[in-house]
């Protein structure tokens, strides 16, 4: 005890701890009793609270700056997805709308087939369409390999909308019903009429591309809604092709003959599928 109290080292951190841990003591026991800090307390937690308001205003501006350029980019590619999904959609719907018609001529053609048994049947596809021809030619995927010739009326629909007039080892063109060249091959054609007798004519196309029964004598005796058919009196066509309904009647510029305008009934507008009538040898 006397080496450590001549120890003056030793005494006065001995001293130092207690007066430490004594002013600790007070200060817990003060606070305790206070209901507000010291006045040097209360300085020095406003002065770190400050301080770390003014060091985290920068570090929170930035990180939500971060956070709102990361919405951003967020943002665009969620639209930029949306904008492919809304064209992908106008597509799909496009291509619905095509399948459909393409749907809707296979059910006629199939009906056609079953109808028309005198007949062979060649189904084939429209693939071209020049926009200077088009109330004149168009171009189908088949041809002489498929056992297409020259002059075999094409259908559409419920009706002949034209004549093959060129034949390709795969493909052939086909000449309109309603083309204006007036030395084209027309069909020869006939109707019933009111009093049960066969009205003949031929086919031809008269002022705005207006299909007209002509070279009609008595014209006059069909009805509205009478059906013309093919005669086979051309040589060219087989008998009983639907062309169309009759719409009204009228005289030709000379008075000598009626002219029977014609509602087509094949399909002229968009025909995307066509039947090619083979007409049979024995005929």
């Amino acid at each position: 005890m006397k080496k450590f109290l001549k120890n003056k080292k030793l005494l006065t951190i001995f001293v130092l701890v207690i007066l430490v841990l004594s002013m600790l003591s007070i200060s817990i026991r003060l606070r305790n009793k206070r209901e507000t800090p010291f006045l040097v307390q209360k300085i020095g937690n406003d002065t770190v609270s400050i301080v770390t308001r003014v060091v985290n205003w920068p570090i929170n501006l930035v990180s939500n700056g971060v956070a709102n350029v990361e919405d951003l980019f967020n943002t665009q590619a969620e639209n930029d997805h949306l904008k492919k999904q809304i064209d992908n959609l106008a597509q799909t719907k496009a291509r619905n709308s095509s399948l459909e018609a393409e749907n809707t001529q296979l059910k006629q053609a199939l009906k056609l087939k079953k109808t028309l048994t005198d007949y062979t049947i060649i189904n084939g596809s429209v693939i071209s369409r020049a926009a200077d021809t088009w109330s004149d030619l168009l171009v189908i995927d088949q041809g002489s390999r498929a056992g297409v010739k020259k002059n075999m009326p094409v259908m559409s629909g419920k009706g002949v909308i034209g004549r093959v007039v060129e034949v390709n080892s795969t493909t052939s063109k086909v000449e309109l019903i309603t083309t204006t060249d007036k030395s084209t091959n027309k069909f020869a054609v006939e109707a019933d009429a009111a009093n049960g007798k066969k009205v003949h004519g031929v086919i031809s196309v008269e002022g705005n591309n207006q299909l007209a029964f002509t070279q009609v004598v008595d014209g006059q005796k069909l009805k509205k809604g009478t059906r013309v058919y093919t005669s086979g009196m051309g040589g060219l066509s087989p008998k009983g092709l639907l062309i169309g309904t009759v719409t009204k009647t009228t005289r030709d510029t000379f008075g000598l003959s009626d002219v029977v305008e014609i509602q087509p009934a094949g399909n002229l507008n968009d025909p995307s599928v066509v039947s090619v009538i083979k007409r049979k040898v024995e005929e």
